[in-house]
């Protein structure tokens, strides 16, 4: 069914795709950049799904333990902290490429 390794044949093929590679042009380089609301509904994705966290967790420790909400509010605020953490984090890795651009541009 199949045929043996044939080491000129394979040779072949990587010259023609080495030769291919070489005729295709990537293109200019996209900028990435992110808008406001793009910004804005990942901090917002990411609070809620603090949030979300800390009730789930919460509420089944006191379903298991049989206890009164107390889990569930401790661990919603637990989660809020998470969740604005993570939203900081995410601000300042975007502050810093934002800086990294600017500087970019300014050198060029």
């Amino acid at each position: 069914m199949t045929e043996p390794h044939d080491p000129k044949r394979l040779a072949q093929l990587d010259d023609r795709i080495a030769a291919l590679k070489q005729t295709q042009d990537d293109g200019p380089e996209v900028e990435e950049h992110y808008s406001q609301a793009q910004v804005g509904w990942r901090m917002v994705t990411e609070l809620v799904t603090g949030l979300l966290l800390g009730f789930g967790i919460g509420y089944g420790m006191d379903a298991l333990f049989g206890t009164i909400p107390i889990f569930t509010v401790l661990f919603i605020f637990a989660g809020f902290a998470a969740g604005v953490r993570v939203m900081l984090r995410t601000a300042q890795e975007l502050q810093k490429e934002t800086l990294e651009q600017s500087r970019q541009k300014k050198e060029d």
